[in-house]
């Protein structure tokens, strides 16, 4: 077996190559070592976004807790009145609808009829009461009168009649 002797041309070339490549490492390193850089400050930077993004979110989770919580609030007092108006009748939304145009008529049927009326009630009271002494003096005075128990059983028989 014929071993074969690379010449001097052939070493030299090589360690030309070799010389070459041991020369361009250093510079390789430095661009792989900036472009490491750039990687970790991007992922920095990522990592500082995504924190923001999570610190935004928890917040967000968290309003939407409490929006939660007053919905829920809400709903629990209106299931009563949600239950009430499902059982009216359509009849029945109408006449409220009605009642509730009315309401400013009544309003003023109150405060210009009805309030007057009800601030003299306080003097109606006594005259009231002197009315009632003056029909029992009267029912009195009557039941003194002769021969009234028959004209009085005289007009029961005539209504029985009737």
């Amino acid at each position: 077996m014929a071993l074969n002797i690379p010449g001097p041309r052939t070493v030299f070339g090589w360690a030309v190559q070799t010389v070459t490549t041991v020369v361009s490492i250093p510079g390789r390193v430095f661009g792989l070592l900036t472009a490491a850089e750039q990687a970790v400050r991007r992922a920095n930077e990522l990592v500082e976004r995504t924190d923001t993004v999570v610190t935004s979110a928890e917040a967000a989770v968290e309003h939407a807790r409490k929006v939660t919580v007053a919905a829920e609030e809400v709903i629990e007092a209106t299931k009563p009145m949600v239950r009430f108006a499902a059982e009216m009748s359509v009849h029945e939304v109408e006449a409220a609808i009605r009642l509730v145009d009315e309401l400013p008529k009544l309003a003023e049927h109150m405060v210009e009829d009805i309030m007057p009326i009800l601030g003299t009630l306080d003097r109606v009271g006594p005259d009231i009461h002197e009315l009632l002494d003056v029909a029992k003096d009267v029912r009195q005075a009557i039941l003194g009168i002769p021969g009234f128990n028959y004209l009085r059983r005289r007009g029961e028989d005539r209504q029985i009649e009737e």
